[in-house]
């Protein structure tokens, strides 16, 4: 589908096409709306902050998945696993060598980065739910190792949890959520910058074509098994990033706080919901689903005040069946997600009478 550009709006060069800010007033709602995020702190309640803060680790490992799953087509279930590692390495490299985490954070990606390679070989002999059932097996063997006796010392055994240090970076402490919220915003900034050029490169090309049809990618020279390797590695090192800032920003990592296969679910179902290989998905599938989550767990609040008897079923099962059920609506009515209906919607104003 033609893209509709505004009425005299011309692409007269290829770097104007390929600009993601074609306007000034694009630039200026871009600066506000980063304004708006750094002042979360001054303005914010500690539900806002804490929700943004999740937002932010949370679309970090969502966009890894949208390079794995929405534009090379490579279905996993271990992104939680991932994020995992990234949490344990960044702590451990925090605590045996006292490492900043400006460079904690880093190292915690490439290694996050480095299993998500182990965990993607079979993708060349493998695709679709057979690949699910190889990454599948991270998310059970990773979390396994983390409770075995002989590495207590580092993992926490069989409690799988370890205390992280307060963040510091020069004077200034980042141990409240309220000013740890910034770290996460520039991280997440980061990488959707990295994310975004990332799909309009020649690697991304490589991804899409390997999606559509990896057997015309082949034979156009493409090679399967170095880009699919390729995307496992971003996903796992972007999951790692993610696994590093909720570990510093929680104070805490380990088997015990998450990171299990209903998290891997629910980052597929936010990419879903959002809009597999979109560049907006991951944003518009992970403030909807956390902020759907909070009002589930409300509304769970009032029923259980409602139906005293069965207060503890309804806090416990409400959310999973509250989710599942938006989930399966987006399936049946809005199944290329909340990125394509905000397309349509911007394709239709462009159509009005005044467009023209």
């Amino acid at each position: 589908m033609a893209i509709l550009r505004p009425s005299g709006e011309f692409d007269k060069s290829y770097e104007y096409d390929q600009a993601i800010f074609r306007q000034p007033w694009q630039y200026v709602v871009a600066i506000i709306g980063i304004i708006v995020l750094y002042t979360v702190p001054l303005w914010g309640s500690a539900l806002t902050i804490s929700t943004v803060n999740r937002i932010c680790y949370t679309l970090i490992a969502v966009q890894g998945l949208n390079i794995l799953t929405g534009y090379t087509g490579q279905i996993s279930l271990g992104q939680a696993a991932f994020m995992l590692v990234g949490g344990y390495a960044s702590a451990l490299l925090s605590i045996r060598m006292g490492l900043p985490i400006y460079i904690s954070l880093p190292l915690a990606a490439l290694i996050a980065g480095g299993v998500g390679l182990i965990f993607g070989l079979p993708s060349l002999r493998v695709k679709g739910f057979y690949l699910a059932m190889a990454t599948l097996g991270a998310q059970f063997i990773l979390p396994w190792i983390s409770r075995q006796p002989f590495l207590e010392e580092y993992f926490g055994g069989t409690e799988g949890f370890i205390n992280v240090p307060v963040t510091v970076i020069g004077p200034f402490d980042f141990g409240e959520t309220s000013s740890f919220v910034l770290i996460s915003i520039t991280v997440m900034l980061i990488t959707t910058f990295l994310t975004v050029n990332i799909s309009r490169s020649r690697l991304g090309r490589a991804f899409v074509a390997i999606r559509d049809n990896d057997l015309a990618a082949e034979l156009l020279g493409v090679n399967l098994y170095g880009y699919k390797l390729r995307a496992f590695f971003v996903a796992a090192m972007l999951a790692g990033v993610a696994g590093a800032l909720r570990a510093h920003s929680e104070r805490g990592v380990g088997v015990e706080l998450g990171y299990d296969l209903t998290d891997s679910v629910l980052f597929l179902g936010m990419l879903v919901i959002g809009g597999l290989g979109t560049n907006l998905g991951p944003f518009f599938g992970t403030t909807f689903v956390i902020v759907l989550d909070l009002l589930a767990r409300t509304l769970g609040e009032e029923l259980a005040l409602l139906f005293p008897d069965q207060s503890a079923q309804l806090q416990s099962s409400f959310r999973p069946i509250f989710f599942g059920l938006i989930l399966v609506l987006f399936l049946i009515f809005e199944p290329r997600g909340m990125a394509h209906r905000w397309n349509m919607i911007k394709a239709a104003w462009r159509l009005r009478p005044f467009s023209r």
